[in-house]
């Protein structure tokens, strides 16, 4: 399994399909809910590294956002307390990967 589709897995399992487990390489993940905003996230480790999915939250005002509240669902993930990449609808747009930061680019499923 790539990073691409552990992403898009977890994206899949907690938002579309409203899963309260993620599978993910015969791991279980716990989806929770955010205390704030009830917005749905989950920790999970993939090939060692530490992620954490976040639910988009509607009410800011990135580009992200606003494909939330036009109804897509995106989730955004980040690894060592920095944005990594998102899905949205099944696209992943990575903002960095080791060896190249900075560099954006978008996958699809």
């Amino acid at each position: 399994m790539t990073l691409d589709e552990a992403l898009i897995s977890v994206w899949r399992q907690s938002l579309i399909e409203d899963a309260n487990i993620v599978e993910l390489e015969e791991r279980r993940f716990p989806v929770r809910r955010t205390a704030r905003r009830r917005l749905r996230q989950v920790e999970f480790e993939f090939q060692g590294e530490h992620l954490r999915g976040i639910e988009q939250n509607p009410d800011t005002r990135s580009r992200w956002a606003a494909l939330a509240r036009a109804g897509q669902k995106v989730m955004q993930f980040v690894s060592a307390g920095r944005y990594l990449a998102n899905v949205a609808d099944g696209s992943v747009t990575f903002y960095r990967s080791p060896g190249s930061a900075g560099k954006k680019s978008a996958r699809s499923s």
